[in-house]
Parts: structure tokens; C-alpha cells; sequence
């Protein structure tokens, strides 16, 4: 991709995207995700109602005078973006490709971070790491994630997402937020995910489009796998081979969400169709209500 061509794409990820924060998201984002815990405050006069347990008893015999001691929520948290760039995410029958609807939803969660002054690392994989920013504050780790998103081609040619889960654990140690983006057109993965669950807050971004669960009226075609190269050929108008294709990626959608139940982790389903905004506040208003803390 051309620098021009590559600037405008950011400029204009950023204006759509930062305008939906502006309005939409940044509340709803700080009452979500919590903060790492309690840090000390200040010390103040004991006032009826207060917590005992919160008495300050060296200040209290010092001044002889009772004070306790007030709390806030560390707020500043690390968030990571765990992002699929296989060759299937280059797929896309309606608005956008899969990947295009990534680069949307990182960039409205990260401008959301920022407003927190929370820090953004990204981490883009197939079935290699292709890319690793560590985390940042402010606008500009913004920026260089949209950049990098966009212009990112992986050189990999499968999606290794227990590859990606373990990269990550060797580069943070701490505890973190993990946005996992993918189509999750992966096999062998679940024993990392409860590994990664065990450390991290993890949610689930699945990326879908609608020409993946319905063959299309095509009559004969060839049909190339995107991330393997195998090429067949078929007929499109087989009664046969869309009952085959829709009980495979049935089959595989069920298995997912079913996995990401089990292990009680949050899964957010996006469309190349659809407006993700309302799932996304669907999302944060769960969490945000207590049903994941």
C-alpha cells in the first residue's frame, strides 16, 4: 500500500471511529473494564457511617481525633489487541472484509483506552507473530495500530491462535485486558485460551461474514481455500454441497460458542453486515452490570 493511499485509510478510520467514542463509548468503556484494584488515597476525619476496618489508628493516637482511610480504583490498566491477519480475513461479501471490520473495532476500543489513560499494545498473527507494538499511552499508539493494521501483510498462511496466546504470555507478565480478534478458523486452542484466561481478562472479538454460512447462487466455479491454496471445483447449485457447506460452518460456529460458554469468557460476534456498535454496548453493558468482573 502507497503512503498516500495508507494515510488517508488512517485518516478516515479515525474520524469515523473516534466520533462514535466521542458519543457513544467512553463511559460505557470505563464502567466495563475495572482497574487493577484499591490504591490509597488520602486520610481523613472519621465521619458517622464510615468503615471501621478503614481507621487510620497512627493517625487516629497521633491527633487523637479519629480518621480513616479513603480508597480509589487504580484505573490505569494494559490492553492488548490480539489480532487474526490470515489470508481469510481478506474475506468479505457485503460492506467490508473481515479484516476491514477489525481495524474499525480496534481502533474505537483503543481510542476508548486512551480516553482512560489506558495503554494499547498490539500483537497481529497468522500462524506466525507477524507484528508486536508493546503498549503505549496516548493518541499516537493509536495511530501506529491503525498504521500497522493496514498495512500488515501476513506472511503466514494459517491461523495459530494458541501460537498467539502464547506469544503473548512470554511478553506480558502483568495482568491485562486481551481483545482476541479472529475468525477463529483455528484448531487446538482451548487449553491456551484457559491458560490465558487464568492470567488475563480475555474477550473473544469473532469476525463472521454472511457468505461464509450460505453458498452463493454461482453455478460451476473454482474455489480456492485462502489461507491452504487448495483449489476445487464445484457447482454452486447443488442442493448437496449447500447442505455440506452449511452444516460445516454450523458445525463450527456452534463449537466455538460452546467452548467460549464453558470456560465462561465473554464472546463479542461481529458481521461485515452489521452494525457491531449495538454488540458492542451489549458487551460492555453486561460487564458493566456485574456479570463479569
Amino acid at each position: 500500500m502507497e503512503a498516500k493511499e495508507l494515510i488517508k485509510k488512517v485518516h478516515r478510520i479515525q474520524i469515523i471511529t473516534n466520533r462514535m467514542v466521542n458519543e457513544i463509548l467512553a463511559g460505557e468503556y470505563h464502567s466495563a473494564f475495572k482497574g487493577k484494584g484499591m490504591e490509597f488515597d488520602e486520610v481523613r476525619e472519621y465521619q458517622v457511617g464510615d468503615d471501621i476496618r478503614n481507621i487510620d489508628w497512627n493517625v487516629t493516637a497521633r491527633t487523637g481525633t479519629p480518621y480513616v482511610k479513603r480508597f480509589s480504583e487504580e484505573r490505569e490498566l494494559t490492553i492488548y489487541f490480539l489480532v487474526d491477519i490470515s489470508p481469510s480475513q481478506g474475506f468479505g461479501t457485503k460492506n467490508r472484509t473481515k479484516a476491514q471490520l477489525a481495524v474499525e473495532i480496534a481502533a474505537i476500543l483503543s481510542f476508548a483506552a486512551i480516553k482512560n489513560n489506558d495503554k494499547i499494545g498490539l500483537i497481529l498473527f497468522s500462524d506466525t507473530v507477524e507484528k508486536f507494538l508493546p503498549p503505549r499511552k496516548g493518541r499516537h499508539a493509536v495511530m501506529r495500530i491503525i498504521r500497522e493494521m493496514l498495512s500488515t501483510t501476513a506472511k503466514g498462511t494459517g491461523t495459530d491462535v494458541a501460537m498467539a496466546l502464547e506469544y503473548l504470555g512470554r511478553v506480558q507478565r502483568r495482568k491485562a485486558v486481551v481483545f482476541l480478534i479472529s475468525d477463529f478458523i483455528s484448531t487446538s486452542y482451548e487449553k491456551s485460551i484457559k491458560q490465558a484466561q487464568s492470567k488475563y481478562d480475555v474477550i473473544a472479538i469473532t469476525s463472521n461474514d454472511p457468505g461464509e454460512f450460505s453458498f452463493p447462487e454461482i453455478g460451476i466455479v473454482e474455489l480456492e481455500d485462502a489461507e491452504t491454496g487448495e483449489r476445487i471445483i464445484v457447482d454452486g447449485q447443488s442442493p448437496l454441497l449447500k447442505e455440506i457447506f452449511s452444516q460445516r460452518t454450523t458445525k463450527i460456529k456452534k463449537e466455538r460458542e460452546a467452548l467460549f460458554k464453558r470456560i465462561s469468557m465473554d464472546e463479542l460476534s461481529v458481521s461485515t453486515n452489521e452494525d457491531y456498535l449495538k454488540n458492542i454496548h451489549q458487551l460492555f453493558r453486561k460487564r458493566a452490570t456485574g456479570r463479569k468482573k
